[in-house]
C-alpha cells in the first residue's frame, strides 16, 4: 500500500523539512518488506485563497485513495493503534492511503466530512511544518512497530 502526506503549501528549507524527508525515507525503506510504501509527500498550491479552493486543489490528489484528514476534531490515536489501523487497511486491500493536512485555516469541512477517517495530534495548535514532521515520524513509527522493532510502550 502506498502512503502519502498531501498538504497545502510548500515548505521552505528548514529543520522541519529535513525531519520530514528523513522520516519519509526511513518509512519507505522499512516498509518495503511489509508491503507499505513508498511514502511520499505531495505539496499542493491553491490558485485561489480559502478553504474551498484549497479543497479543490487537494481533491486532484485523492483519486482511488483511502483518505484520513488531519483535523483538530479528529481522534488522537496511540502509536500502536495507528500502526494497527495502517496494517488493517493494507490487509483489506487499500492500495493508497492519504493523510491530508490543510492550510493555515485547516481543511474545508466538506473535505473533512468526506474523509474515511480523522486524525488529531491532540488539543494543541501546531505549525504546519511541525505537523508534517510529526505525521511523518508517526508513519515511520507505525512501520517500525509493524516490522517488529522493539517499542518502548509495550
Amino acid at each position: 500500500m502506498k502512503l502519502a502526506i498531501v498538504a497545502i503549501g510548500r515548505l521552505p528549507r528548514s529543520p522541519e523539512t529535513e525531519l520530514v524527508k528523513l522520516y519519509v525515507e526511513r518509512a519507505t525503506n522499512a516498509g518495503r518488506a511489509l508491503g507499505l510504501g513508498p511514502v511520499e509527500v505531495v505539496e499542493v498550491e491553491s490558485r485561489k485563497p480559502g478553504k474551498a479552493a484549497e479543497a479543490e486543489a487537494l481533491r486532484a490528489h485523492l483519486a482511488d485513495s483511502h483518505v484520513i484528514a488531519c483535523d483538530e476534531r479528529g481522534t488522537a490515536r496511540p502509536s500502536r493503534a495507528f500502526a494497527d489501523e495502517i496494517a488493517m487497511l493494507r490487509d483489506r486491500g487499500v492500495r493508497r492511503l492519504v493523510f491530508l493536512i490543510g492550510g493555515a485555516d485547516g481543511l474545508d469541512p466538506q473535505l473533512v466530512d468526506q474523509a474515511a477517517g480523522k486524525l488529531a495530534f491532540g488539543p494543541q495548535t501546531w505549525p504546519h511544518a511541525l505537523a508534517r514532521a510529526m505525521l511523518a515520524e508517526q508513519v515511520y513509527r507505525a512501520v517500525s512497530i509493524l516490522a517488529g522493532s522493539p517499542y518502548h510502550r509495550d
